[in-house]
């Protein structure tokens, strides 16, 4: 064989396997932005959507209530004794609790759930389960279970595109894990031990 032809081959087979590796790094970056991007976005309608009003528990500041990051979207704190109401005020009043984690109406009482990636949150859920209580109100996202509770606006979301769900809840699971066991939802015939 030609030593000129051999030393083509080589060089071209040299120009190939460095385009194919760059190709692959390329790639791989790309996958790399794309989730970066992807969690950013979801970081981004989670502010807008306000989520934090609810999920994220407040703390008293000189210039009001502000949410707590150390807590982000870690919902109503297990440790949060309720709070005492009077039985007339949530027959024409809807009321909020200091922290905006806690609502009493017509419905008993809802504590907001924990959003963090820790599996007391949503650390063990797949993207359909989210989907599912995102967008049909379900509770864990399962079927058969009891419908979320007022104030989550899930009817609001129920045409919310795939990729902004998707973007939501990559946000959601990069998110610090925070161990949190949200109450249960206190039925109106048991509200009456915290009236005053």
């Amino acid at each position: 064989m030609n030593k000129n032809l051999i030393s083509a081959v080589t060089l071209v087979s040299i120009i190939i396997a460095l385009s194919c590796s760059s190709t692959e790094k390329q790639q791989s970056q790309s996958v790399t932005i794309s989730k970066d991007s992807l969690i950013r976005r979801g970081a981004y309608l989670v502010d807008l959507m306000g989520c934090h009003d609810c999920h994220t528990p407040k703390k008293m500041t000189p210039q009001g209530p502000a949410p707590d990051m150390d807590r982000m979207l870690s919902g109503h704190p297990a440790d949060m004794p309720m709070f005492a109401f009077d039985s007339i005020t949530t027959k024409n009043w809807v009321l909020f609790n200091m922290t905006g984690t806690a609502m009493v109406g017509p419905w008993g009482t809802s504590f907001s759930g924990n959003l963090t990636s820790d599996t007391s949150g949503i650390g063990a859920w797949t993207e359909a389960q989210f989907k599912k209580a995102l967008t049909e109100g379900k509770l864990k996202g399962l079927e058969g279970t009891r419908p979320l509770l007022p104030p989550m606006p899930w009817q609001n979301y129920r045409n919310m595109k795939d990729e902004d769900i998707s973007a939501i809840f990559a946000f959601l699971k990069s998110t610090k894990p925070v161990n949190n066991i949200v109450p249960m939802p206190i039925a109106p015939k048991d509200l009456a031990k915290f009236v005053k």
